[in-house]
């Protein structure tokens, strides 16, 4: 495949009211420009060159190795692209040109419309698409079924805002014929700019084959300009992203009720319950169960696990594994097969062999805990002096009472029993008892 892409990406947005560009806005996890950017690179585009020019340095630092070029002014779609001329000369292939703020086009449609473009053999094809109410569009316009001609919203007379096929912004260009063209187009219009689509009537004046691919679903063009349009874009990948885990065999009790990214793994038979939100790179197993209020981020989740109302950060959970309601498992956390972690019950860079459980109400920082260990209620590790972090050591079969704090660093050895109420400071051997508590008084009569 002989292809390039170029992807505007240098506007404002000003309709965004945001400090924040335009194109690095989100939808479901990924920054616009970014989605776009993907998919090209799997339709097998060999350079994406981005066009950039409000805070160009923000975008840059999602692509830092990519190739671009700068619109200093905002001068209209032509005038973008005659930034990339030099980067263009040379090339003899086709290149596609597409908007940074139009992340919902599918791989598999800009595969058709390329094998399209160049089975015609084509000098030029735009995409297109039906809208009932095509206000604001660029209406394609034919004669005997030939493209003729791209004419913008503000230069439309009654009888062209009457036509319903419109410019859906992406085009494939030769680019030798799309150079030529470029040197004759002007800004003798009503905003006073320099038009792409103006290449259009060009190429048709000078006998070039210029084609027209229709898209069904004009979803998949939905450029956003607003917060509002963001979260229509946002909540029609959503969408997308669900039923496709369903076609997989995942099962939502509330698809509608959920939020889950692009990235995302789930297995079969897993449930999905409302109020579940599943961020980044997060993979999760067969048969498990996702209760409501649970977020899990970048985590990988093994097979039939339960996780109740929960925030799961950076972490491993092996298979059968339960958590919460209301636990907490922060980043670099391991979880392996058969712990239970329960209700308000901290996780954070600590290792849980096989089996261990924790039941409530316990704070585990820095810790490797061993097989079968169970935690009491109340249990802290004082990992944190104020000044640097220190490990706690407990190895399997102990068993550390209700109310025990341990002093990091320390270590608990195995089959160790920790009475309640203690607070240890040295290490405990294997086997072995130990109790740090005030001796109890008792004062008969007191209340007397």
């Amino acid at each position: 495949m002989s292809l390039k892409t170029l992807i505007l990406a240098a506007g404002k947005g000003t309709r965004m009211k945001s400090e924040l560009p335009k194109v690095l806005h989100k939808v479901c996890g990924v920054p616009m420009v970014q989605k776009i950017v993907d998919t090209c690179s799997k339709i097998g585009s060999i350079e994406n060159i981005l066009i950039l020019g409000h805070k160009k340095e923000e975008v840059l630092k999602l692509f830092q190795n990519s190739e671009y070029v700068v619109q200093n002014e905002q001068l209209g779609t032509g005038h973008a692209v005659i930034q990339a001329k030099e980067k263009l000369k040379g090339f003899n292939g086709t290149v596609m040109i597409l908007c940074g703020d139009t992340p919902l086009l599918r791989e598999e449609t800009l595969k058709k419309l390329y094998n399209y473009h160049k089975s015609t053999e084509a000098t030029t094809t735009i995409l297109t698409s039906i809208y009932q109410n095509p206000f604001g569009y660029g209406r394609i316009v034919k004669k005997s079924g030939e493209v003729v001609g791209v004419i913008e919203e503000k230069e439309a007379t009654d009888e062209i805002k009457a036509i319903k096929e419109v410019n859906a912004g992406v085009y494939c260009f030769e680019v030798k014929e799309l150079l030529s063209a470029l040197e004759k187009i002007d800004n003798k219009n009503e905003k006073g700019e320099y038009y792409l689509t103006d290449v259009i009537s060009i190429n048709v004046k000078a006998g070039k084959k210029v084609e027209a691919f229709l898209l069904e679903d004009n979803d998949e063009i939905l450029g956003i300009n607003s917060k509002i349009e963001l979260e229509k874009a946002n909540n029609i990948m959503r969408n997308r992203i669900n039923n496709q885990h369903m076609e997989n065999g995942v099962i939502f009790i509330d698809k509608n009720a959920t939020y889950i990214e692009e990235n995302v793994k789930i297995g079969q038979d897993t449930i999905i319950y409302p109020g579940v939100i599943l961020e980044g790179n997060t993979a999760i197993g067969e048969n498990c169960e996702i209760l409501g209020n649970t977020r899990i981020i970048d985590c990988k989740i093994g097979n039939n696990v339960r996780i109740e109302s929960s925030v799961l950060e950076e972490s491993v959970v092996e298979n059968r594994v339960t958590i919460g309601p209301f636990a907490h498992l922060r980043p670099k956390s391991h979880l392996k097969e058969e712990v239970h972690i329960g209700n308000f019950v901290e996780v954070k860079k600590s290792t849980l062999e096989k089996g261990v459980k924790a039941g409530h109400l316990t704070y585990i920082g820095d810790a490797t805990v061993g097989e079968k260990t169970n935690i009491g209620a109340g249990t802290i590790t004082c990992n944190y002096d104020g000044k640097n972090k220190f490990k706690t050591t407990i190895g399997k079969n102990a068993f550390i009472g209700s109310d025990t704090m341990l002093v990091a660093p320390v270590s608990i050895g195995e089959n160790a029993l920790v009475g309640a109420g203690s607070v240890i400071t040295k290490d405990v051997p294997e086997n072995a008892l130990a109790v740090s508590r005030s001796k109890q008084v008792i004062k008969f009569d007191w209340r007397k």
